[in-house]
């Protein structure tokens, strides 16, 4: 067994909730309630060293990115998203010239923050790497964001590189998946401390 795979359970494999031509998400952090796609074609299925990596092609909502057996994005409406939560805290911002992103893999909040001309550096750390790879394959219309010239790519663990990396960023989006698995530590007070500190040394 890896050193990832002890850090990191092995979560849901995706292809067990495809019954009869339907991806079935049912996910245990949300009881009493799921969520089924029809699946037109199966792209992309296999487990990175961190999560489950499913990707298909639905009847209705254009392709899919599954982690772990819980729907990430799917491109009919990935902009909603991508959009509230980039715009929101660049425009919250004066002058936002260096950005943050942790997590985000499949690279949809990259092109919207390429769409503020202020920004001058855009850095973007992402854990796993098969997540990347699928969307710049299956998800072309989000993952243009790493074409961008002021993208910097660090595939590593987020709360590891915020600890060597407390430089001084004017905006720090989150954007990973559910506080499970390899994402579980964005949402612990560690982290969190450590972004306090970021911000602290930016507005001094």
């Amino acid at each position: 067994m890896s050193n990832q795979e002890e850090e990191f359970p092995q979560g849901l494999n995706g292809m067990d909730i495809v019954k009869d031509g339907w991806f079935h998400e049912r996910g245990e952090l949300w009881k009493g309630q799921a969520m089924s796609l029809e699946v037109k074609n199966i792209l992309a299925h296999y487990r990175s060293d961190y999560q489950d990596i499913l990707v298909f092609e639905s009847t209705n909502h254009g392709n899919v990115l599954v982690l772990d057996g819980v729907i990430q994005v799917t491109e009919r409406d990935e902009f909603s998203y991508q959009e509230m939560i980039a715009h929101i805290p660049l425009y919250a911002h004066p002058n936002p010239k260096k950005v943050l992103v942790i997590g985000g893999g499949d690279g949809g909040v990259l092109r919207e923050i390429a769409k503020h001309e202020s920004v001058e550096e855009i850095v973007i750390c992402e854990i796993d790497k098969g997540v990347i790879d699928v969307s710049k394959k299956y998800l072309p219309t989000l993952a243009k964001g790493y074409d961008d010239p002021r993208v910097t790519v660090h595939v590593m663990d987020g709360a590891k590189f915020m600890e060597e990396n407390q430089d001084s960023f004017d905006v720090i989006i989150t954007d990973s998946s559910d506080p499970i698995g390899p994402a579980s530590v964005l949402f612990e007070t560690p982290f969190y401390n450590v972004s306090a500190c970021v911000f602290v040394c930016f507005l001094r």
